[in-house]
């Protein structure tokens, strides 16, 4: 997710320019060149630029940014996954911490267990430099940050990133007689044009058995396939629990006009050519492909479910109770309890897990079918 500042583009303000003189100098560019300039293009981009996202402020709420309790249960798993793994050293591994709230909640609960805590890495992969620092100004001394997980060495213990894959940049790709992708062009404004499908994109579908119907638009993520063969590759024993907004194949190609959407000021639109670099657009996840290609590096399924179930599962219920007779209003603990539930069921939570057999975790006590 690197985007390099071009150096015929020094100099101007806005990012909008930058993309349309770059397609009227070298012609229209890929649907996933143009989101990878919208999101990551250095200091403009908008996960590249210093402009809130989170809150009233920014653009959208996450779960972590509305309630600590987020966190304090998936520390709970986290635990249970360390002593499973024989309470040895445990190393955790975050990729894209934001804010670096949800950071800040896991290892406030995971302090309470003093000799885990003791015998705990902690490390972020973050490549924004604003964000970084952002977490640095948050986060305790036991954290610390690397660009790329190969870095790190063999990881014994658990990956996590959550609501990070849906923002990797997508191919878009239209049914029209063959397999055609998205590409984007200017003519007095941004236009979209369809070329033949790249083999590689063609390839991808065959190999989840998707023939997409005439007229049908999808998205298709490849970095989503680099980057959990890489995970893969770097976990030696453990899990990897990925969270965020998703399918399996087989319901995500079924939706005809695939799944792109933009989050600008809290609302909801589909247009991608609008506020280029202020707004976020993301694609919904196909876990089946994280499973198919997290096979190639050692990856088997643990368990498949929605945050909903997995919060349940680490005792959701309880500390909601705790909290009300710890003094939380009661109309508060309904209000974070319906904002949970809500939110928790259209975010999934994919477990994968290598060098360690079949363990019952709590967050997996009510399983959904990954297909």
């Amino acid at each position: 997710m690197t985007v390099e500042v071009d150096q015929d583009m020094q100099g101007y303000n806005s990012l909008r320019e930058i993309v349309r003189d770059k397609i009227e100098r070298e012609g229209p560019i890929s649907f996933r060149d143009f989101m990878e300039m919208a999101l990551y293009y250095p200091d403009l981009g908008y996960y590249s630029s210093s402009r809130p996202r989170l809150g009233e402020k920014g653009d959208f709420y996450t779960s972590a940014y509305l309630t600590g309790l987020f966190g304090e249960l998936l520390a709970r798993q986290m635990e249970e996954m360390w002593q499973a793994l024989g309470r040895g050293p445990f190393t955790v591994v975050e990729y894209g911490a934001g804010s670096g709230l949800l950071c800040r909640d896991v290892l406030s609960r995971l302090r309470e267990n003093e000799e885990l805590y003791e015998k705990l890495n902690y490390y972020i992969i973050e490549k924004s430099g604003a964000m970084r620092e952002r977490e640095k100004r948050l986060l305790p001394a036991k954290v610390e940050w690397k660009e790329a997980i190969g870095e790190i060495g063999a990881v014994t213990g658990c990956i996590f990133s959550n609501e990070l894959v849906d923002n990797f940049s997508v191919h878009r790709v239209v049914m029209e007689g063959e397999l055609k992708e998205v590409y984007v062009g200017y003519k007095g404004g941004f236009v979209e044009d369809l070329r033949p499908a790249p083999e590689m994109l063609v390839d991808y579908l065959i190999r989840l058995g998707v023939r997409l119907p005439e007229g049908y638009q999808a998205e298709i993520n490849l970095e989503a396939t680099r980057w959990i063969q890489e995970v893969g590759q770097a976990l030696e024993r453990g899990w990897v629990i990925t969270i965020d907004y998703g399918y399996p194949a087989a319901v995500l190609y079924g939706k005809r006009s695939g799944t792109l959407a933009c989050y600008h000021r809290h609302q909801v639109h589909y247009s991608p050519y609008e506020f280029i670099g202020e707004q976020d657009i993301t694609s919904h996840v196909n876990f089946t492909a994280l499973d198919q290609w997290g096979r190639r590096t050692g990856l088997e399924v643990g368990g498949f479910t929605n945050q909903t179930r997995f919060l349940q599962g680490l005792g959701l219920a309880s500390r909601l109770r705790s909290r009300e007779e710890n003094g939380m209003g009661e109309a508060d603990g309904r209000w974070l309890q319906t904002f949970l539930m809500d939110m928790g069921q259209k975010f999934k939570v994919l477990i994968q897990r290598k060098g360690i057999g079949k363990v019952l975790l709590s967050g997996l006590a009510f399983q959904d079918w990954l297909g």
